[in-house]
């Protein structure tokens, strides 16, 4: 049976709010990670769900992910679950699997890793010396610090029905306030990527950002640009898989979206026409995901990049596909977007721009219809130009036709001249 007592950091001082203060109910939590937390307290760990999930229950919302922490070590966790994997090398998670490809991550509470206990183990390794692991794991107090925000570092102990919190967690929500656990420029120095989840979370859940972190926002938002090109654009594909208006709204007043796509970042910046127009079409899509019309990774980039490519649209004397792929690569981005995302989306806005011309000109290349990319094209043009997703049967043709009429021949479908045969000399006897 799970022993609050058995827990030292209850003598820390934390603020443990009970139901029915909190308002959470077990029916509201995903009943996968209930089997978790309740077969961890029988074998007398104590487990709780932690950061988003007790967050947004504590907000009426539904989470996306229900994460546990416990203080069973790694392979503690995957002898009690047959259905559990350990991953990773530095810091070892579980993930537990359920039918229908759900994972419950289950992770060890850890410890902030001090830079001396790093460049310790670093002098030893310089001098061929013998080092041992460093030991990440820690208590549940440890672990909420080391978060970097005090909204997503509450606890919820399920057995006991009470959230934990440590940190002020709790006032924050009620403040609807987002607050940096510790000084905020030495946070940022250490990460620069917290500097985009204080706004990603200010953004989506509309709350306001403590005026000393704000600060610290404005001095240190270069420091994006040393991250990995690679993290920065794993953070972006979060921001476009839902969402997306708001937190890219809050990047641009701040102007932080220079320091993740270079020259077009700033351009949406400086330019209000520019930046109107992709809030406009963020507007849209964020209606049509709300109507369960959603936009694949790839679309989404071209949606990004459409207003900063409209203009190339209405020039006859271009290759649209080369210019816009040259235009592309000299941009710069911070964040590193994959050559094949970045060719498709390239790909996507040229078939788009062709329609755009096609609807100016009445003529239109029937032969992209073969592309990989037309439908993708077909369905952004509705989003872009009628500014709302297509009706059933609705395409790009219906509309160019209603337009340019029935009888419209299509250039790439003309009957091609038979080149001139000489008469075969007939075979000899």
């Amino acid at each position: 049976m799970h022993d609050k007592e058995k827990n030292p950091d209850c003598a820390d001082g934390p603020i443990i709010l009970k139901a029915p203060g909190h308002h959470i109910v077990r029916r509201s939590i995903d009943p996968d990670a209930l089997k978790i937390i309740d077969r961890l307290d029988k074998q007398g760990f104590m487990a709780c769900l932690v950061g988003g999930a007790v967050r947004d229950l504590m907000l009426g919302r539904a989470p996306k992910d229900f994460d546990v922490a416990t203080d069973a070590r790694p392979g503690q966790i995957k002898k009690r679950f047959a259905n559990a994997y350990v991953i990773g090398r530095r810091f070892r998670l579980v993930h537990v699997h359920f039918p229908g490809d759900k994972i419950i991550e289950v992770a060890t509470f850890r410890r902030p890793i001090s830079g001396e206990e790093e460049a310790a183990q670093a002098a030893l390794e310089a001098q061929g010396l013998e080092t041992r692991p460093i030991d990440p794991y820690g208590t549940p107090r440890e672990d909420a610090f080391r978060r970097d925000i005090t909204i997503n570092a509450l606890l919820y102990d399920a057995v006991l029905d009470s959230v934990i919190d440590y940190v002020g967690g709790l006032e924050d929500l009620k403040m609807k306030r987002v607050r940096v656990i510790g000084d905020p420029v030495e946070r940022f120095t250490e990460d620069p990527v917290r500097i985009w989840r204080v706004l990603r979370h200010a953004a989506r859940l509309g709350f306001e950002i403590e005026e000393k972190a704000l600060q610290a926002v404005h001095s240190h938002g270069h420091l994006l640009e040393t991250a990995s090109g690679a993290r920065l654009y794993e953070e972006f594909n979060k921001d476009l898989a839902a969402e997306t208006r708001p937190v890219i709204d809050i990047l641009l007043r701040h102007k932080i979206l220079r320091f993740i796509l270079g020259q077009v970042g700033r351009d949406y910046e400086t330019e209000a026409a520019l930046s109107a127009r992709l809030d406009g079409l963020l507007d849209i899509e964020g209606k049509a995901r709300k109507g369960g019309v959603g936009l694949s990774a790839e679309e989404m980039y071209a949606l990004i990049f459409f207003p900063w490519a409209e203009h190339f649209f209405g020039r006859d004397d271009i290759d649209l596909h080369k210019t816009l792929h040259d235009e592309f690569l000299a941009l710069r981005t911070a964040a590193t977007i994959p050559k094949l995302v970045r060719a498709n989306a390239v790909l996507i806005l040229t078939i788009l721009g062709t329609m755009i011309r096609a609807l100016r000109t009445g003529r239109m290349r029937w032969s992209l219809q073969k592309r990989s990319h037309y439908i993708q094209a077909d369905h952004l043009f509705f989003l872009v130009v009628k500014h709302r997703p297509p009706a059933e049967g609705e395409s790009f043709e219906t509309i160019f036709r209603s337009i340019h009429g029935q009888g419209v021949s299509r250039p790439d479908h003309r009957p091609r001249r038979r080149g001139y045969r000489p008469p075969r000399k007939p075979r000899p006897a």
